[in-house]
């Protein structure tokens, strides 16, 4: 038998069966119950319809721009050629290399949690994707890693720029803030968010694209989002 810690049995008895509750209860009913000691992050789950009325299944990879960030601190590595190296650490990434940044990944060191290459590189860094790939670190054009203006990339995404990519399931989770953050500045993340995500949705899908919307934190239990 499964056995839950006394933190969490008292999470457990918050649960709330009105269906109709708000995302503005839920969030202060999160952040209330965020009583770790680290600033948890306050995540959205959604279950999205990926049953295309013709074709295949639809696959979301995107990237969201929220208006408050994530409070995630990510460090960026940018590889790009010797004459933009100066430009790239002006930039404010934390690693910048060119064929000297490629040694340390082609041996297995990676020191940064986003990988932002120019084009003229790609070629260089193509043959080490199987490993960047599984660590999602392999840059790509559609979610702004690929690009000759690394400062703007670099500033976007310390500024709240987040990739979402939907499983197989259709389950799609993204981090909107930290408990310290005001649950307006939550709100404000969480709109963007589900408006971004409905926009996203493709003519040959038919009904409703979010299916399900809960909003959890990290060592939290989950609360399933009622009436917006």
């Amino acid at each position: 038998m499964k056995r839950y810690s006394k933190r969490y049995q008292k999470l457990i008895e918050t649960k709330i069966k009105d269906k109709k509750i708000g995302i503005k209860d839920i969030i202060e009913l999160v952040k209330k119950n965020s009583n770790t000691k680290f600033d948890e992050s306050i995540d959205v789950s959604l279950k999205i319809n990926l049953k295309q009325s013709k074709g295949g299944d639809f696959s979301l990879r995107t990237v969201v721009k929220l208006p408050n960030g994530t409070g995630k601190k990510n460090k960026i590595a940018v590889l790009c050629e010797p004459e933009k190296v100066e430009e790239a650490k002006k930039s404010g990434a934390e690693v910048v290399g060119s064929d000297d940044l490629i040694e340390k990944i082609s041996s297995g060191k990676f020191n940064f949690t986003k990988l932002i290459c120019t084009p003229p590189m790609m070629a260089k860094i193509g043959k080490h994707g199987k490993v960047l790939g599984p660590k999602g670190l392999m840059p790509n054009p559609k979610l702004g890693t690929v690009t000759n203006d690394v400062s703007k990339a670099v500033k976007e995404i310390k500024t709240g720029l987040t990739e979402i990519r939907n499983d197989k399931d259709g389950n799609l989770a993204s981090s909107i803030g930290r408990k310290s953050f005001s649950t307006e500045k939550l709100i404000e993340n969480f709109n963007q968010f589900i408006d971004f995500v409905k926009k996203e949705k493709p003519a040959t899908i038919k009904g409703e694209f979010i299916k399900n919307i809960f909003i959890t934190s990290t060592m939290g239990i989950s609360y399933k989002i009622g009436a917006k």
